[in-house]
């Protein structure tokens, strides 16, 4: 038997990609998928969309302290066996990816997989942006600036209840630590699922100029001591230069939510 999957959606004022969000999950084959949302209290039509939506299981509404204290909160209202993270902007790749992970977490001793992620432009979702290929996992890869696309990243919910969720002291570096925290300090079973699960539109926080990236290397450096961990001198470096040459590659073929996009 498939295990149950809850996604947790963050959102506020995200009315004009939120219904696709909502129908990513809603459309998923194969596997029960239960969605639970976190509205941080918008003002404009997202509670609405929510509100007249028969596909979601679960919705809070209430101030938040930003999209990592969302993502507890969703966590605690999560009843699946299996927990993923679907931002309000970001969709899946196909109907068939819930299944394809829930397929992953039929082996008792996985506890957490991902896969590769697709961006698109925020004003045309047809374009790739950039492709994400995250590759088959080696924990020594984290000392080389290494990272799972934290979108892809489905993890069991004993895990959260274990190890606790996301950590809000670290910023926009709370779901890299999580992810240290799992997969290189406990070191929990990971799989990879050489697939684009999901696609994530261009924007949120950019680390674009110098001082942005000097405070996202601290935070990261942070992550890696909370954690009682050390890196290489050069690993919070090599970070942000891996991703270089993801604006030059592509899918091997465009997923199916892509082709399908308005």
């Amino acid at each position: 038997m498939l295990p149950t999957i809850s996604v947790i959606t963050a959102c506020r004022n995200c009315a004009q990609t939120l219904e696709q969000a909502i129908a990513s999950v809603a459309n998923q084959n194969g596997v029960q998928a239960l969605h639970h949302i976190v509205d941080g209290g918008s003002t404009d039509s997202s509670l609405a969309i929510i509100k007249s939506s028969p596909d979601i299981n679960d919705f809070l509404t209430e101030p938040d302290n930003g999209l990592y204290d969302a993502m507890n909160k969703g966590i605690q209202l999560a009843k699946g066996e299996v927990v993923g993270i679907l931002n309000a902007d970001d969709f899946y790749s196909s109907p068939l990816v819930l299944q394809q992970v829930a397929h992953v977490f039929q082996d008792e001793s996985v506890a957490a997989c991902y896969g590769d992620l697709c961006y698109v432009s925020g004003e045309y979702s047809r374009k790739i942006v950039r492709y994400w290929r995250s590759g088959p996992y080696v924990y020594r890869k984290f000392y080389w600036g290494w990272m799972p696309p934290h979108p892809t990243f489905f993890v069991r919910r004993r895990i959260y209840e274990r190890y606790g969720g996301f950590n809000l002291s670290l910023g926009s570096a709370a779901d890299y630590e999580l992810m240290l925290r799992f997969l290189l300090k406990y070191q929990i079973k990971t799989a990879y699922i050489p697939e684009v699960l999901v696609c994530m539109r261009i924007g949120g926080v950019s680390n674009a100029s110098l001082a942005n990236r000097i405070k996202a290397n601290r935070m990261d450096r942070k992550a890696w001591l909370i954690n009682g961990l050390r890196p290489y001198p050069w690993t919070l470096w090599c970070k942000p230069l891996r991703k270089l040459h993801q604006y030059f590659l592509r899918p091997s073929h465009v997923p199916i939510a892509i082709s399908d996009a308005c």
